[in-house]
């Protein structure tokens, strides 16, 4: 695998050589425009607002809508002027528990790898944060940008993770939520024996991404029959209906929930716990 990255991790007087990797891919199909009468790739033109030309690259300025339709241009060398000092550090300025940060701060993984004469320090590190559950907050800079990073233990390896700054993030009380009703206790009981019967240890492979799945099998179709259109099948969507006895609801659930468990067999927990049991020594 290509690095997309080298430098080091740098905390106290301790150095790290690595390389960065990509954790993460994104699985999206990639379809073409197409004029429909005889398949022929169609093309983005630049065309300009105000008179409809099309505008060669050379013309082509970057500004910034400081007022309603006002601009003013940035050059080349103005962005040279804040630039900041490229570093080929992950500079770890903190180190913090990660139960104490939100999940949504997080948003691109990628993996370290160790380079040569790196791996004693990285083991080390690695260790420290798999013993103290705890992450490296640092600023990188990749690609003439500034990140706000974690490096994380991820099994073996370093992974460092991309996060957002706090003034990227939408303040959670513009969100109105009502709270005139509050569940009762026996509510919040099933609810919990609901949420313990559809517990599972995790395992990612048990969630695969049904859309484009689907979506695939439809190409294939579709080749298969030399491009024709295919008979439509009537699709019956469950529409969502307003919740007016909970408890019910819960109870239906739990008994579905039940049911369920039952057709599949136990989990892998409740195996790994019935071994544990001792069994009863013969009187």
């Amino acid at each position: 695998m290509r690095a997309i990255w080298k430098g080091s991790i740098s905390f106290g007087l301790v150095s790290i050589p690595v390389a960065l990797h990509n954790a993460s891919r994104v699985e999206e199909l990639k379809f073409r425009l197409l004029r429909g009468s005889d398949l022929s790739p169609v093309n983005y033109k630049r065309v300009a607002q105000k008179d409809g030309r099309e505008v060669p690259w050379d013309e082509i300025v970057k500004g910034y809508e400081y007022e309603k339709g006002k601009y003013v241009v940035l050059k080349d060398d103005d962005f040279k002027r804040v630039d900041l000092e490229a570093t080929d550090t992950i500079d770890i300025v903190d180190f913090v528990a990660l139960d104490e940060i939100n999940p949504i701060y997080f948003y691109k993984p990628y993996y370290l790898e160790p380079l040569k004469g790196a791996n004693g320090a990285y083991s080390l590190l690695r260790k420290v944060l798999s013993d103290t559950n705890k992450a490296g907050i640092s600023k990188v800079i990749i690609r003439t940008r500034q990140h706000l990073a974690a490096v994380k233990c991820s099994g073996d390896l370093l992974a460092l993770e991309l996060m957002r700054f706090e003034d990227e993030l939408v303040d959670p009380k513009a969100i109105k939520i009502s709270h005139e009703k509050t569940p009762g206790a026996r509510e919040v009981a099933m609810a919990k024996t609901l949420v313990d019967h559809m517990s599972e240890e995790w395992d990612p492979s048990r969630y695969t991404d049904d859309y484009r799945s689907a979506l695939m099998k439809l190409i294939e179709k579709k080749v298969a029959a030399g491009g024709k259109e295919l008979a439509t099948k009537e699709k019956t969507s469950k529409k969502p209906t307003n919740v007016i006895d909970l408890a019910s609801v819960l109870q239906q659930s739990l008994k579905e929930a039940s049911g369920e468990k039952k057709k599949s067999g136990p989990t892998k927990k409740a195996k790994a716990s019935a071994k544990k049991k001792p069994r009863k020594k013969a009187a």
